[in-house]
This record gives C-alpha cells, structure tokens and sequence, in this order.
C-alpha cells in the first residue's frame, strides 16, 4: 500500500466540506498519529494543504493539486475525481484563465439556428476567444469518443461565432475589431491526445502553459477567424453566415 497517496485520498475526502482534524484524518488512512502528521507536513511544505493547530484545510486549488497528486501516486481517476466537485474544476479553470489576463465567462449560454447552446467556459483576451469544455473524466477516453467530444465542442465553437452581437457584448468582445474563436477540451488529467483533429486537449495542471503559448501557436490548432469592423450596431441582429470564415483547414 501506498501510504501517501491513501493519506491523500483520505484528505481529499474529509475536506470535502471543510476543515478536518488530523486525528479524524489518520482514522481514515489507518495510520499512527506520527506519520499521519509528517506526510500532512510534507504536503503542505509541497503547497498542496494549508495545516494549523492540528487542523488540514483546502482551497479549491489545493484540493485540485492533491488530486493530480493522488493519480501521480498511483490512484485510480475514477477514485479520486468521485472526491471533487465539477464545479471545483470549473472553478479552478476560470481563475487559471483570469490570471492570464482572460475575462471569463462560465456556463454561456446562448440561442442559434434554433437551438439553445452552452460552453463550459469562454475566455476572452484580444483577439482570442478560448472556447473552453471541461472533461470531469472518470476514466480514460477512447478515439471514437474523443472524435464526439471534438466534433460537439467545434460545433459549440461555431455557433458562437456565428452568434448574436448581444452575445458578443456579454463576453466583452463587442470592441474587438477582430476575433479568433479557439475550441479547447479541458481534463483534470494528462489526456492521451494532445491534439485531435487539431483542437487541443489539455490537462488543468497544464493549462498556465497552454494559455501562455497560445498566442503563437493560434494558427496552428482549428479555429474560427471573424472580423467585427462595422457589425455591432445599437440593434442587435443576426450575422449573415459569409462573414464567418471556415475553420482553419490545417
């Protein structure tokens, strides 16, 4: 048995809700008080817990990089992500993305084409608009389902960028003179694709990274380009279709 990674299993349980005591917490991991306490300092020394008078607390953040560390040391995904809330991982995202400079829009939605639409998270920084959907994958992913998850998250990606203008005011686009709608899968993981149909997947531990890339290497992954110049008027009306360019076909 991995003692670590059962302590970190057991912290990430008994958190869930808020402070736990490091007594309840060595209960749970079966272990001595002793080395219940040095693994707990050790974690913390490492930035993933806050401990205080012999009391483990979290942040959304800390109890996301317990987590990455907990598969690290050998936990099964399933068992860790049953311990984290999907708003946790939505949440995390969004800050990520904010200081990256991103305004942040979570759970979008949006009517087009006679259809209600939704995406995850929508980070907007001139001129790129990250179209975000967060996997809270229990398991790994096969190709063909991956193949689903790309094509609904282009889909997604399109219809915003063929949106309303009053969508646009509502991410703070409205000012841009052009946009460029990129279309991103999020996991808590490390996925097995990088890229596929050249959408990036990304996991969150990777995300500073990716964000930080991403301005060169925009041109590179599918996207949607659109120029704003002369569209967004007092009245809100629908966008002709030509004005969108295709995705990019490299």
């Amino acid at each position: 048995m991995n003692i670590e990674r059962e302590l970190t299993i057991s912290v990430l349980k008994l958190t869930a809700k808020g402070p736990a005591s490091v007594d309840i917490i060595r209960k749970s991991a079966n272990l001595t008080y002793g080395l219940t306490r040095n693994l707990i300092e050790k974690l913390r020394n490492n930035g993933m817990l806050y401990y205080q008078n012999k009391t483990v607390s979290m942040s959304d953040l800390k109890r996301l990089k317990l987590a990455v560390h907990a598969i690290r040391l050998g936990a099964h995904i399933q068992r860790v992500t049953r311990l984290l809330d999907w708003k946790e991982f939505e949440n995390i995202a969004a800050l990520t993305l904010e200081q990256n400079r991103y305004q942040t829009e979570k759970n979008l939605r949006f009517k087009h084409g006679q259809r209600r639409w939704e995406i995850d998270i929508v980070g907007c920084k001139e001129p790129i608009i990250l179209s975000i959907d967060c996997k809270h994958w229990r398991h790994g992913v096969c190709s063909s389902a991956m193949k689903k998850i790309v094509k609904e998250q282009l889909e997604r990606t399109s219809a915003l960028a063929e949106s309303k203008p009053s969508v646009y005011r509502k991410i703070g686009c409205h000012s841009w003179s052009k946009v460029t709608f990129v279309p991103a899968i999020l996991s808590l993981t490390t996925p097995t694709f990088k890229f596929y149909s050249k959408v990036p997947t990304v996991s969150i531990m990777q995300l500073p990274d990716f964000l930080s890339q991403m301005p060169a290497y925009v041109n590179s992954v599918k996207h949607f380009s659109k120029s704003l110049a002369n569209q967004l008027d007092s009245c809100p009306q629908r966008l002709p279709r030509d004005t969108l360019s295709k995705p990019n076909p490299n």
